[in-house]
């Protein structure tokens, strides 16, 4: 009898800036519990969520943590499907060089491929 356990797939779609609520926070604690129990994780960060991207956010400013320094903990749990939806980087004026972690620029047509691949998808 085989007891491995079944991997699914789970994208998680980052939409919100890294601040002013705790949906991107919490997005991060729902990608890090799901890699902890060995299923594949893809990360998207499109519309205001390429903002949690960009490295030196300054938000000790706001009294807040670095979220995109908090980015930097994903390869220590394996996950390394990290995609950022160009047109988002282009109307919030930044470029792949800006950000905090490496990721694959992809079009909307590669984001639809990856959500028709998985098995569970999660926005906020």
């Amino acid at each position: 009898m085989d007891t491995a356990p079944v991997q699914k797939q789970f994208t998680f779609l980052a939409r919100r800036s890294p601040y002013g609520s705790g949906h991107a926070r919490a997005m991060l604690d729902m990608v890090l519990a799901t890699a902890v129990f060995d299923q594949k994780v893809t990360l998207i960060f499109l519309d205001d969520g390429v903002l949690q991207l960009q490295r030196n956010q300054a938000a000790a400013g706001i009294g807040a943590k670095d979220l995109g320094a908090a980015l930097g903990v994903l390869p220590l749990y394996d996950i390394q499907q990290i995609f950022v939806d160009g047109q988002s980087l282009q109307l919030r004026g930044m470029s792949p060089q800006e950000l905090a972690i490496p990721a694959t620029v992809c079009d909307s047509a590669r984001i639809s491929q990856l959500l028709h691949e998985s098995d569970v998808v999660f926005t906020l």
